[in-house]
């Protein structure tokens, strides 16, 4: 594009206006609208690696006190020895009684139980058992643990707060096996102590057992001899009573049977031999009968025997021979002649048997009845007798209950007192030993690698904690994720810091680090609107000495880079950073008088740079600013010039950026990392977009990049500070032009 007619080049040397050098930066830009803030912040591990990054010698220097204060501890640490020895555990058995399907016997009830676990625990670190031990080794006359104190109930009661204090019990997970430890200044007090400990609780044990079966054989002592009186006494009661009402026991299994009496044992006597008799003489009654009214019959005499022998031989003969002959034939009826004879015998020999026999069974007949008759009376007799004394016997045997209770009574406490006496006395130890305490060849605390992880975690925990309280009191905008989560602005570039303190100087050298930054935030204003960079550009911060005058110069210088004719404007009239020493040229007196364009500006030593100073400092430069003259020459120069970047005041408590905001293109905020707040630039952006600004994004100067990049120049940093009023001392910060006119 053509210059303006009359201007001519010019040398310019230029002089920044902040003496702090800008933290790293690789170029990044950002695209979207901006709208309400977000303040909210969220712990991550990003957010945590930049706090580290950031604060990292916050945290170096808390993890050092950390490992200072480790080892100072350490020093001054006593060295403490332990001994450590070990116990089993031995649950007690008990008597588990028989019933159906199972078998009874002694079986282990601790085993599983908890609370006998809890209970052993509980009892080695009882105070009964450390003023034992102490009692046991004499610890109250070691004027090491109970000092010059000659009092000897005060002394015990020291020690056994020593040996309390000192011992430490565990239990060894899924066993029963107990580790007991003591820890003391002297390692032959620490072993001695703690075998202590496991003597006197094994003695505590074995006593309290002791002390439980000799209380219970006192008891069943007494309680044998009460139940002893109690027999003695039903026993005599039975034996009067019985005395008095002439009862005979025959010792009878059956109690409350009649048989127990000698009358009833006689009435069963005598009732078996009735019984016996009745039988007798029912089946001689049978006999007689059959006897008499069977008639005669062959097996009742002996004699007829031979004769029906010789009647079979006959008979057996004649039916042979009936073969050969017939019935008629003489020898055949004279062999039937002799078998009838002899039947006729027979028969006769037969009737005098008989005869006799009944004789005989009438006689054995009327004997059985007699002597039934004679049973059957004194059976009769006896049962008066019993029926009689089973009334009697009903308190007898109420009497014999009572004898055969306090019997069974007695038995068993004598029984449960022989099983005491033989068992109850030694038993099963509840816990025995397996190692005892040995002397501790060096002390286990103080342990000087344990303290220095301990003193550096802390440290690490105690700075980090630090570092983010820090982070989120300190609310500053340091980030590009802070200018979009915040601010919801673009971030369109990050300015590193100067090598040297002239930033402006090294601009010169396009390979720099800050020329390459604002080279990147200007090729990404290149995007920012749909006809590429906006024709007037208006950069602005919240309050002083954020790098906007240096940051305006370079994004101009820049922009020459990409092949683009510009202008720069110095709109901070109350405190301009470039001055050119000629009192007649500059914004103040183009506003304020009729002049053209191209006799206010002036041709940079940078080609393709122009720029119009502020001028002589105005009353009122808002005034001028809010006049239509001034919104005809930026119209003026966006026509002559591709871009005008104009340096505005900050926004701060004044209305000469609002108003400047409201008729440039676009407005680009300049925020100084970790100095600005968020707060302070919220309220700047209210201001500007209450004006109507068209802000663009944001660029972050003194930005150090490896914070949250891990990467970055490494370059170090000045901080300097000034007021934002006109004073002596103005020639220092302000940017020196030195220029000449050409026709």
């Amino acid at each position: 594009m053509a210059s303006p007619g009359a201007v001519g080049p010019t040398n310019l040397t230029v002089q920044p206006d902040q003496r702090r050098d800008l933290a790293p930066l690789a170029p990044e830009s950002g695209y979207g609208g901006y709208g309400t803030t977000n303040n909210s912040r969220e712990l991550s591990l990003s957010l945590l690696w930049r706090i580290a990054v950031e604060w990292r010698w916050l945290i170096l220097a808390a993890i050092g006190t950390g490992i200072a204060a480790a080892v100072l501890i350490t020093l001054l640490t006593p060295l403490k020895y332990r001994s450590v020895a070990t116990l089993e555990l031995n649950p007690p058995e008990v008597e588990i009684m028989a019933d159906e399907g199972n078998k009874g016997g002694r079986q282990s009830s601790g085993r599983n139980d908890t609370n006998f676990v809890g209970t052993q625990l509980s009892l080695l670190g009882s105070r009964a058992l450390a003023e034992r031990v102490a009692q046991n080794l004499n610890l109250a006359a070691d004027p090491a643990i109970v000092g010059e104190s000659t009092d000897r109930t005060a002394n015990t009661e020291i020690a056994a707060g020593f040996v309390q204090g000192g011992t430490k019990v565990k239990l060894q997970p899924q066993s029963m096996i107990v580790i007991v430890s003591f820890v003391a200044r002297n390692p032959q007090l620490a072993a001695k102590v703690v075998n202590g400990i496991t003597d006197a609780y094994i003695a505590t044990n074995l006593e309290r057992r002791y002390q439980s079966s000799s209380y219970a054989r006192e008891f069943l002592q007494r309680q044998i001899a009460t139940t002893r009186r109690d027999l003695e006494k039903s026993e005599r009661g039975l034996t009067t009573y019985a005395q008095q009402q002439r009862l005979i026991s025959t010792g009878s299994s059956e109690e409350g049977s009649d048989t127990n009496s000698l009358t009833g044992s006689s009435l069963v006597s005598l009732n078996t031999a009735l019984a016996a008799t009745q039988a007798r003489r029912i089946a001689a009654e049978q006999k007689y009968r059959e006897a008499t009214l069977g008639g005669a019959t062959t097996e009742g005499s002996a004699n007829a025997a031979p004769l029906r022998a010789q009647i079979a031989a006959l008979d057996a003969e004649y039916q042979q021979k009936l073969q050969t002959f017939r019935p008629d034939y003489p020898e055949m009826v004279a062999l039937k002649a002799r078998i009838d004879a002899l039947r006729a015998s027979v028969v006769t020999e037969t009737r005098t048997a008989n005869s006799d026999r009944v004789g005989t069974l009438r006689q054995d007949f009327q004997a059985a009845r007699a002597e039934e008759d004679r049973l059957r009376a004194q059976v009769s007799g006896l049962s008066g007798t019993v029926l009689n004394q089973r009334g009697r016997l009903i308190q007898y045997n109420i009497l014999k209950r009572d004898v055969d209770t306090n019997r069974t009574l007695y038995d068993a406490l004598l029984q449960r007192y022989k099983e005491i006496g033989v068992a109850g006395g030694i038993g099963t130890a509840v816990a025995s030993v397996v190692d005892r305490g040995l002397v501790p060849g060096g002390a286990f605390s103080p342990n000087l690698y344990l303290n220095l992880l301990i003193g550096a975690v802390l440290g690490f925990v105690v700075g980090m904690l630090a570092a983010i309280a820090l982070e989120f009191i300190n609310d500053t905008i340091k980030t590009p994720d802070d200018v979009r989560n915040k601010l919801q602005l673009p971030f369109l570039g990050g300015i590193p810091t100067a090598k040297s303190a002239k930033p402006v100087e090294e601009l010169k050298d396009t390979l720099s680090p800050v020329a390459e930054a604002y080279l990147s935030t200007a090729s990404a204003m290149q995007f920012v609107t749909e006809g590429g960079a906006p024709k007037t550009l208006l950069v602005t911060s919240t309050r002083p000495a954020e790098g906007k005058s240096t940051s305006a110069w370079a994004l101009a210088h820049s922009f020459t880079r990409l092949g683009k004719s510009v202008l720069l404007i110095d709109a901070d009239m109350r405190r301009p950073a470039f001055v050119t020493g000629r009192d007649n040229i500059g914004l103040s007196h183009i506003l304020t008088n009729t002049g053209s364009l191209s006799e206010h500006v002036l041709h940079t030593d940078v080609e393709g740079l122009w720029i119009m100073p502020s001028g002589t400092i105005p009353p009122s430069p808002p005034e001028l600013i809010a006049s239509a003259r001034f919104a005809s020459l930026l119209a003026d120069a966006s026509s002559t010039f591709d871009v005008v970047v104009i340096d505005g005041p900050p926004i701060l408590g004044l209305a000469d950026s609002p108003l400047l905001s409201s008729i440039a293109q676009a407005t680009l905020m300049v925020i100084e990392s970790g100095r600005t707040r968020t707060r302070a630039v919220v309220e700047a952006q209210n201001r500007l977009r209450t004006a109507g600004a068209h802000m663009v994004g944001a660029i972050l100067t003194r930005f150090q990049a490896q914070a949250s990049y891990g990467y970055g120049y490494g370059y170090g940093q000045t901080k300097d500070q000034y007021r934002y009023v006109a004073d002596d001392n103005d020639k220092k910060r302000r940017i020196m032009l030195t220029m000449h006119d050409e026709p």
